[in-house]
Formats: structure tokens, sequence, C-alpha cells
């Protein structure tokens, strides 16, 4: 027994709620886009772009599983839903139905102030300051996207001469608990920005052997002395390009 129950990692294979035993597989692509933009995904729905195939569920209603072509290609996408433990439950249940390849889209605050709103980022590992990482690999600072996936988010971003920054991300469970101490310390171990996921998405996604990057937009400033929220969910445009850009990193692992 660990003086701290979050340290207390076991490595068994097997879960009492396993989501293979929970969920049958069906034909999905393995392809699938991770998107945090609701505005985004209504209007690929509205637009008949996007259909519904499965609705997943939980007590706060349902979560439509979407299906779309993209050049050519089929293409699974979903809304991951907001903080590390629902997303690293859905995502559970997408790799469940089929999903193997994933690339997400979001937003995050910036440590550092320079860094744009809109600025892409794309994280290479992210620090481990939620749970649900802890659940699922042992303890340690911090935890890493596929490599595979970050060479296929570059290689995209480059071919569209999107200008980006590679760098950590830090993942905590508590927004309002973003000190000035806090983000010091994360910057000064070389964290750029700042969500609630990557980390759980990471972890997940290496105990399941799936592929799973991220593409992140610089959003809020968290960095300066007082919080500027820097109309960042206002980026429409902004939000439809990383989810394509997205789409087509995905596709192409």
């Amino acid at each position: 027994m660990s003086e701290y129950p979050i340290l207390e990692f076991d490595s068994a294979r097997e879960a009492m709620l396993e989501p293979a035993r929970l969920i049958r597989p069906m034909d999905i692509s393995p392809h699938v886009v991770a998107c945090f933009f609701q505005d985004v995904i209504t209007k690929l729905s509205q637009k008949h772009a996007a259909r519904v195939v499965r609705h997943l569920r939980s007590e706060i209603g349902t979560h439509p599983i979407y299906e779309m072509d993209f050049e050519g290609q089929r293409l699974t996408v979903f809304h991951p839903g907001i903080g590390a433990p629902l997303s690293a439950a859905l995502l559970e249940e997408v790799i469940a139905l089929g999903g193997r390849k994933f690339v997400a889209c979001g937003g995050a605050g910036v440590l550092d102030s320079s860094l744009a709103v809109g600025h892409v980022v794309v994280p290479t590992a992210a620090v481990r300051d939620e749970g649900v990482s802890y659940h699922y690999l042992p303890p340690g600072r911090e935890v890493a996207a596929d490599e595979a996936g970050v060479r296929a988010i570059e290689a995209v971003l480059q071919k569209h001469h999107c200008e980006y920054v590679l760098g950590k991300t830090w993942t905590t469970d508590a927004i309002y608990r973003e000190t000035p101490q806090k983000v010091k310390l994360r910057r000064d171990e070389g964290c750029i920005t700042v969500e609630m996921e990557a980390a759980a998405f990471f972890a997940v996604a290496q105990f399941r052997s799936v592929q799973f990057a991220q593409l992140l937009y610089g959003g809020d400033d968290v960095g300066s002395e007082q919080w500027n929220g820097r109309d960042w969910t206002a980026q429409t445009s902004v939000r439809e390009k990383l989810f394509w850009l997205a789409a087509e990193a995905c596709l192409s692992l």
C-alpha cells in the first residue's frame, strides 16, 4: 500500500468493467478524429457531411459517433467530452468499437503570452498532473504522444505551410487551480500549453496499443500576471482548419 492512492498502479490487463466485453465492435473506420469543437461537428452534421452511426451513452446524455468521407476515405469523428475522466472513457469505448488511429484537435491555454491566439501547437508529451493516466501507466512525470502520429501531423502542417510549435503540454484536472506558482513550475519544465485531456489520451492509447497524437491551438493566456481569455473560443476559421488538418493527418497513418 502506498502513502498516496494515486500511486497504487495495478498492471492487470483485465478490469471489472472491460470495454471490449461491454461494447461490440462495429464497422467503423479505424481512423478517428476526436474533435473538441462542437461547432465544427454541428456544421458537418447540418451539411450532411457527417452521419451518426452509433450513440454512446452516459448520465449527461448521448455521445454521437459520426462517419464521413474525406478524400475518398472513411473517417470516424466524435466529440470526446471535457476533462480527462470522460474523455478517457469515451476513447476506451471508441477503441472497443474499432478505432485504432487517433488524432485529436482542440484548444489550450498558453503559458507563454507571446504564443498568439490560433497558433498551432503539436504536443510531443504531456505532464501528468491529472488522475486518469496513473491508472493506465506506472507513476511518472510525463507521457509521450505517439511518435508516428506527431510525424504525420508535422508532415500535413508543412505541406500546407502552417506555422506550428512542438512542445510539452500540462494536463490538469483543475482549471480553477492553475495558480501563478504552478504556471511558473510548468513553464520552467518546458510546458507551453495547459489543457485537461492529453496525458489521459496518451496513457490510454499506450495501454490499449493504439496510436494517438494531438493538434492544439493557442487559446486563453494563463502566463501573464492576469488571465486573459483572448476570445479564444470565437476562432471559427481556426477551429475548422484544425479539424481538416487533423483529418488529413489521421488518414495518413
